[in-house]
């Protein structure tokens, strides 16, 4: 098998892509598209995003310490993009992409409405690390669409249809190939 060796990169995928909304006091809400994202601890329950020192949502998570995640399905590729393309500074991005602010419980940011799951996060620290800060955040309330919760009260969020960023691309997730714990089951 033949390889070639490539100057340093980030070339970790697939990547959840998320719709990330915060909002300054007094000024519309706003979202950032980011890929970088990801869980960093179960208890408390912490999550970070990193993001690019010249965008727009950086000064404002940096300067109001919160944020929503809010996770992104395949009826909400289009406008991920969108929001990933465009600058706060210049639209607003729930009025141009038809989104629903959802207020939040433990923030002041909105979420958005349209997703099934949004993750409610205070700053907690920022890491500069670069190009980007990344900021390390509690979650604080979490809000799911009741449509995806069954009568025995289990939240079936694989059946959302989830979205994941690959190397400039958005993908569906697909095929369920196992379970956690899968590969040392005892066979029946």
């Amino acid at each position: 098998m033949a390889k070639q060796h490539w100057k340093p990169g980030n070339m970790l995928y697939p990547l959840p892509v998320v719709m990330v909304s915060c909002q300054r006091e007094g000024e519309h809400p706003n979202i950032i598209t980011l890929a970088w994202a990801g869980t960093v601890c179960s208890d408390p329950p912490m999550v970070s995003v990193s993001i690019r020192k010249e965008r727009y949502s950086h000064a404002i998570v940096k300067e109001t310490g919160e944020f929503v995640i809010n996770l992104v399905t395949k009826d909400l590729t289009y406008a991920t993009d969108y929001c990933g393309v465009r600058s706060g500074r210049d639209v607003d991005k729930y009025k141009e992409m038809h989104l629903t602010p959802l207020p939040s419980e433990t923030v002041k940011a909105p979420g958005i409405a349209e997703s099934p799951v949004n993750l409610e996060c205070k700053v907690k620290q920022v890491l500069e690390l670069g190009s980007h800060d990344m900021f390390v955040a509690e979650i604080t309330g979490v809000t799911v669409e009741d449509s995806y919760i069954d009568g025995k009260g289990k939240f079936h969020l694989n059946d959302t249809d989830l979205t994941a960023y690959s190397h400039g691309e958005y993908f569906s997730l697909g095929k369920k190939l196992g379970k956690f714990g899968y590969s040392v089951e005892k066979k029946r």
